[in-house]
């Protein structure tokens, strides 16, 4: 009991010596209220309140049902009482509870990500076994009917966590994927979600963590991976960046630029007539040496961008603060429905303050129209923020 004691009063101590700078930083930095472009976001609603620290989603549309898949905690960092709630909705607004997957032999699963994969939806997630989240690999399930799900099962090769698959034919997929260590990232593909092979190193290097990718018009993938400079450091990095990789089939040989407008938090890039986006987060405040890019005492948003092949542009920020971003998108026609979590938005907490509060999963309304035409009017050049 007294070690058990012990342990407890070590752990509040940790998160005490995150939070005491949280409040200063949210006292000296500038407030900046999220910029929403109306023309772009049409509307946004809550799908999940209920006082938890909900977080990191993802959304598809598998047989007439919206899925939505996010994790629910008790705050930002790893938790033996965290579990991934699985929910599904006609209308992408009433959702109803379908399961939830609660990691019984270690600590929590994270970063749940989905795919359609030869009429079965799959689920894939990242156990994680410390309080830091970290984790250690991807374990996976899957569905014939979205209801009864298989036993989880850990996923070859072991050590990778594994982002977002996807598919250009509806034969092959494949998907990015980041060494648990952090430092370098790798391409596989798959023809049934579950045998996966690699086909090449995507980046090495500068704390290489989460890496997403969509293919362009012409068949060439473009990958972007968050590169944290010196990994998980509180204060941040003045070297972290977005990197931009664009390989040629057979995606085995890539072409680089990094971006400093933001580091890609959390990527959930897509296409649209011919342009590839990012939901992602956004680092909304800088101050030299205290709070560079990855800094836990900033503001966040979660934002849209424009991604070429030399840079990011942003576009707007969607209704955030705080702890926020991990976003899950479907398209339908010239709409795109999308999930993302954010600390209530009304304030403009510090990242750090809003990984300890509650935080609720968010629904918004995307007109790609006039996400493209503003996207077009930003056109020129790419400023180092």
């Amino acid at each position: 009991m007294a070690n058990r004691t012990l342990r407890r009063f070590r752990s509040r101590i940790q998160l005490l010596r995150f939070q005491v700078p949280g409040v200063l930083a949210g006292a000296l930095l500038r407030p900046h209220v999220a910029g929403v472009n109306r023309d772009v976001v049409r509307e946004t609603w809550d799908a999940v309140a209920d006082g938890a620290h909900n977080s990191n989603t993802d959304l598809t549309f598998f047989d007439g049902w919206f899925y939505l898949c996010h994790q629910a905690s008790p705050y930002h960092m790893g938790s033996r009482r965290s579990r991934l709630l699985l929910w599904r909705s006609r209308d992408a607004r009433t959702w109803e509870k379908v399961t939830e997957f609660k990691n019984e032999s270690g600590r929590e699963y994270r970063d749940p990500k989905f795919a359609v994969i030869r009429g079965r939806l799959f689920l894939y997630m990242l156990p994680n076994l410390t309080v830091r989240a970290t984790p250690v690999g991807t374990v996976y399930t899957s569905s014939a009917d979205g209801a009864t799900w298989d036993a989880i099962a850990p996923i070859e090769p072991a050590g990778w966590l594994f982002w977002r698959p996807k598919t250009l034919d509806g034969v092959t997929w494949y998907v990015t994927a980041y060494w648990h260590d952090h430092g370098k990232s790798i391409l596989l593909r798959s023809a049934d979600g579950v045998t996966w092979t690699q086909v090449s190193q995507v980046y090495a290097g500068e704390g290489n963590d989460e890496t997403d990718f969509e293919f362009l018009p012409d068949g060439r993938m473009l990958a972007t991976a968050r590169l944290e400079g010196k990994a998980d450091t509180e204060w941040g990095d003045a070297s972290a960046s977005t990197l931009i990789a664009v390989a040629p089939p057979p995606y085995e040989q890539w072409t680089y630029a990094k971006s400093r407008v933001t580091r890609l938090d959390g990527p959930c890039l897509f296409p649209y007539n011919g342009r590839i986006y990012a939901i992602a987060r956004y680092q909304a405040t800088r101050a030299w040496r205290y709070v560079e890019l990855g800094g836990i005492y900033s503001r966040k948003r979660t934002s849209l961008f424009l991604v070429e092949e030399h840079g990011l542009r942003y576009l707007t920020d969607l209704p955030s603060a705080g702890d926020t971003s991990y976003a899950g998108t479907v398209m339908q026609g010239d709409e795109l429905i999308a999930s993302y979590y954010t600390s209530p938005h009304e304030r403009d907490v510090t990242w750090v303050l809003g990984m300890f509060r509650p935080s609720n999963i968010r629904m918004a309304r995307i007109d790609l129209p006039a996400l493209e035409r503003l996207a077009l009017s930003r056109a020129g050049s790419y400023p180092i923020a």
